[in-house]
Formats: structure tokens, sequence, C-alpha cells
């Protein structure tokens, strides 16, 4: 894990509640949107990446979905969504890991990452991230990915991140993911101010490689 990175959230959310952050939202209405609009079973597996203490897991639990997969590096915004979640906490698996040393234990039906990939800057890193993601995934699994867009912030949590268009992204998940619908989302933060999202839903690409090796 990298050591840096995890004091660096461990002191964010130790020092400031969920709605003093810039990435804060009361409800996830767009994730939400997204995910309902998959029409997926409620035993599907779902993953929240780079979480924090987002909303997204409370209404995955209300709208009855009996897999949910919650991670982030940071283990006190882990503990804070127990916290708030109460009994309901136990229906839920919870995983301090840094993103880059995730090895999961199955795979995924869905994988949701709102403003977590675009932390990552080195392109090993991102290479490594797309490659997890590609293993981690079901056949016929759906991504949903909001990052930052062209026109969003150059920083968030005083980290440098980088911005994408429809197109980048899609050009970097293009040999094993399909462009479904793309969304840019105007997020108004606590501090009104507005940061400028682009939402993305991709669905994986069964490979010419595995059709053929199911043919034999």
């Amino acid at each position: 894990m990298n050591k840096n990175l995890e004091e660096h959230w461990q002191e964010v959310y130790h020092k400031k509640n969920e709605n003093e952050v810039s990435w804060f939202q009361k409800s996830p209405k767009l994730s939400l949107d997204f995910i309902c609009s998959l029409n997926l079973n409620l035993d599907s597996h779902i993953i929240d990446i780079g979480a924090g203490e987002s909303r997204l897991v409370d209404n995955l639990l209300n709208l009855g979905y009996t897999n949910v997969s919650v991670l982030d590096i940071s283990l006190k915004s882990i503990e804070k969504t127990k916290k708030r979640l109460g009994l309901k906490s136990k229906l839920v698996n919870w995983i301090v890991s840094d993103i880059n040393d995730f090895k999961p234990k199955h795979k995924y039906d869905l994988w949701h990452d709102r403003a977590a990939f675009h932390f990552l800057k080195d392109s090993l890193e991102i290479k490594n991230y797309i490659k997890l993601l590609k293993n981690s995934l079901n056949i016929d699994a759906d991504l949903i990915m909001a990052t930052f867009s062209e026109n969003g912030p150059l920083k968030c949590s005083g980290l440098e991140v980088s911005r994408y268009s429809k197109n980048s992204i899609s050009n970097l998940l293009k040999n094993d993911f399909k462009l479904i619908k793309s969304e840019i989302s105007i997020h108004k933060t606590p501090f009104n101010t507005t940061q400028e999202f682009l939402f993305t839903k991709f669905k994986k690409i069964i490979s010419i490689w595995h059709w053929n090796k199911n043919c034999f």
C-alpha cells in the first residue's frame, strides 16, 4: 500500500465530516440512475471503488442488493460509513486497500468508480487499473465510471488529477469495454462551487479469444 496516500486519506477523513469534502453528495442520484438502468439482479456482485463516505452503499442496500462491496484506502472512511449504517453494515463486504494492491476474491457484475480513477496519473498505474478491471469482472459485466471532465478541476484534496473526455476514456478502455452512455454532470460542492464530471457507462466486451475457446 502506498503509505503516503494512505496517510493523506486517513488525515482527510479524520479531520473532516462527510459534508466538508468537495465530493460530498447527499444523494448519488446520477450513479443510481445509471445503476437502475442496468436492471441487475438483486444478488449481483457490486463493488464501489474509492467510496470514501459515499451514500451509494446506503441506497444500494435500501434497493435490496445483497452482494455489495465497498473499497477504500482509508480505514477511517470505512469506519465512519459503518457507523452511519449501523446494523446494516454487516450486510456489506468492506475492503481496506489501495486499488493498486487490490486482489479480488471473486468476480463482479458491476464496478462503480466515482472520483477514484482520476487520481491515477502514472501511465503504469492506469494500465494496471484497467488490467485489474478487466480481470475482476464477469463476462457481460457493467462499468460505471465518473471522472473529472476536460473542464473539471486540475486538483482535488490537494492532489493532481487526470481529466477525461468521452473519447479519451473510451480509447483507454476500447480493447475490453464498449461505451454505452456518457453524460456531463455539474456537481455542486458544499462550498457553493461547481465541478464538472464525466459519467460513463460501459459494457465488458467478450473477446474473440474467449468466444473461440468456448466453441471447441
